[in-house]
């Protein structure tokens, strides 16, 4: 029996040197390639996607800007087909330096604009990071107090201090912080209470049919609370339904976000027919 169950741990635990984990590893470098390629070219270019108020659904509070790049085909990739291939590379470094250049040329071009931008807490102390930020708040003297960044859960939690020493630094030019994916990670409520995020985004897995779900009701209203409690905003990601929609204005979120009010879309905010803009 003892040799059984070693045979069958073989088979679901393959060796790092199996063939199965080099075609992970192949992809992941194919990934790579292709990404570098792509800024290389600067093929790169922002998904926007509208966050809505609960309490006027359709009002639009802000856009996410979600990064994309384009294979040399032309093919438009999202950005969950590469991040986290990339994640810990100098590439992933550049990416979100282009995309926080491409935040702060289109919150420059619509002076009504808000817009969230994603990074990694590893690009903190990135130079060329730190030179595209300072720049962009330069060219624009109104973006700072449009501009959200979102930093994920698990990204905030690699390096806490870091985080909130940047948080901090930057509070003087009005920029406001998001915890992306909020309850997909490990954050201790010791943690959060020292951060200095502005509002809290309910990660899509508590959310997705939560008007029939008892578990994600209790750990929606939970983080809910939390956000009262510690003054933030709190936004439900990944609504898909009417009945999702209605059940988290119900308890009070504040706003919403997911394919029910609007995929991302490469055409920008302000080429948008303007009630799908308008708060």
């Amino acid at each position: 029996m003892a040799g059984a169950r070693f045979r069958r741990r073989q088979l679901i635990d393959p060796a790092d040197d199996s063939p199965i984990s080099a075609a992970v590893a192949q992809r992941g470098q194919d990934v790579i390639r292709m990404v570098t390629e792509a800024v290389r070219r600067r093929s790169v270019l922002l998904a926007y996607q509208p966050v809505v108020q609960a309490s006027k659904q359709g009002g639009t509070a802000f856009h996410e800007a979600l990064i994309r790049v384009t294979d040399e085909s032309g093919v438009i990739i999202p950005a969950r087909d590469f991040v986290s291939a990339i994640e810990t590379t100098e590439i992933g470094r550049e990416i979100d330096c282009l995309a926080l250049n491409l935040g702060f040329e289109a919150l420059a071009h619509d002076p009504k604009l808000r817009l969230s931008v994603n990074m990694s807490a590893r690009s903190i102390g990135y130079p060329n990071f730190t030179r595209t930020l300072h720049q962009g708040l330069r060219r624009c003297p109104t973006a700072g107090e449009r501009l959200i960044l979102e930093i994920s859960e698990q990204s905030a939690m690699l390096m806490p201090e870091l985080v909130t020493t940047f948080m901090a630094r930057l509070q003087g030019e009005g920029i406001s912080f998001a915890l992306d994916d909020f309850g997909a990670g490990l954050t201790s409520f010791r943690h959060l209470r020292g951060f200095y995020f502005d509002m809290i985004k309910i990660d899509g897995g508590f959310i997705r049919g939560i008007a029939d779900n008892a578990d994600n009701q209790v750990m929606a209203q939970a983080i809910l609370a939390v956000a009262r409690h510690l003054d933030m905003f709190a936004v439900a990601e990944s609504v898909e339904t009417a009945r999702e929609a209605e059940y988290l204005a119900g308890i009070g979120i504040d706003c919403m976000q997911g394919y029910y009010f609007g995929a991302p879309t490469v055409t920008p905010p302000w080429k948008l027919p303007a009630a799908a803009r308008t708060a």
